[in-house]
């Protein structure tokens, strides 16, 4: 027997992919109006990139508060289960990452079968074993955000511990069905559309005062295996044909012709992609969350790059590009992949470790 209640929510509806589409607007809108801000001393545009997301994360809050009132109204049901199969999917700290597939059987309710993810203290974890019996916690409208119960009542701690409980055939329904491809790739062009929108509305802020200010035609440097050009807010190197930044030393080089002589201006962001170099820098007398462009763990770059596109479950990987921000206070360096199987990404810190990884 199966449960009735209902199918677990998917990412792939109207609703869901429109809201995925809007988020990735609002983050491309608000991250551009407020680097946009800082390059040309502009407090409009900081104050939007400030105030965008606070904006959208109130309205999102006050929109769905009703649903998450009607499903805070509903009391759990508790039930004992029997645990099919378990594996710890990571873990750097005390609580580890937990798949469970159970057979719940409640008692005045058809049994189902239920894959989740929950956390388990380490010392705890011996405790969890195929086959053991457990107590649950579910909302009867919705089985497929069953929790186990770590520290049930005495009755039902008792019940666990004598019980026998049947498995539950059939496939297990799981908390989320993924959205996919598609709804990434929606985000990302919410994303792209949301930072066109800012450049556009902003456009005389962003490039007229910024062209009078400067009051010099920006230079440029060629050569036949790269370009190199510098204007107060950017500097960007590309590369000749055959060559690469993660070539031994290019990619130092290339920073370097960007910071050399007596400028030493602290970066905001800092993208690299296969053959181009592009640093935001800082404005005079602006304070933001910058670093030296010169500090990044170059040795470490090539390695990140292979492991983003080895380890994040990205079919045919084709496209990488790593980005550098101080924005969270201290140096952090973001490598996304793309490919016919989709996008991931991996995370890492200022030295080149690897902090959390986002696959497709």
């Amino acid at each position: 027997m199966t449960i009735t209640a209902g199918t677990p929510p998917t990412h792939n509806t109207p609703a869901g992919l429109a809201l995925g589409f809007l988020t990735g607007g609002v983050i491309g809108a608000s991250l551009t109006a407020f680097i946009g801000g800082c390059v040309v001393e502009r407090a409009p545009l900081i104050v939007t990139g400030l105030v965008l997301p606070a904006v959208y994360g109130l309205l999102f809050f006050l929109a769905t508060l009703p649903h998450r009132a009607r499903e805070a109204a509903v009391v759990p049901r508790t039930a004992l289960a029997v645990i099919e199969s378990l594996e710890a999917v990571g873990g750097e700290t005390s609580d580890v990452p937990v798949r469970f597939e159970l057979s719940v059987v409640p008692d005045d309710a058809p049994a189902f079968r239920v894959e989740i993810r929950q956390d388990v203290n380490l010392v705890e974890l011996s405790e969890y074993r195929p086959r053991g019996v457990v107590v649950v916690e579910y909302p009867p409208d919705r089985p497929w955000k069953t929790r186990i119960v770590m520290r049930p009542t005495p009755e039902w701690e008792e019940r666990a511990a004598v019980a026998r409980v049947d498995s539950v055939p059939g496939p297990a329904m799981k908390s989320e069905t993924p959205g996919g491809c598609f709804s990434t790739v929606l985000a990302l062009l919410g994303l792209l559309l949301g930072a066109a929108a800012v450049l556009l509305l902003f456009r005389a802020d962003l490039f007229d005062s910024h062209e009078s200010k400067s009051g010099a035609p920006r230079p440029s440097v060629s050569s036949s295996s790269s370009t190199t050009t510098v204007t107060s807010a950017t500097g960007t190197v590309t590369l000749g044909p055959g060559q690469s930044m993660l070539d031994e030393g290019e990619l130092r080089k290339a920073v370097e012709s960007l910071t050399q002589g007596a400028d030493k201006r602290q970066a905001l962001t800092v993208v690299v992609q296969d053959r181009l170099l592009t640093v935001v820098f800082t404005s005079t007398g602006v304070k933001a969350a910058a670093f030296d462009p010169r500090s990044l763990p170059y040795e470490r770059v090539p390695g990140l790059i292979e492991e983003a596109r080895t380890t994040l479950g990205v079919e045919s990987p084709q496209s990488w590009q790593l980005t550098a921000d101080g924005v969270t206070g201290s140096l952090t360096l973001r490598v996304m992949v793309s490919g016919d199987g989709g996008a991931g990404t991996l995370e890492a810190d200022g030295q080149g470790n690897v902090l959390r990884r986002n696959g497709s």
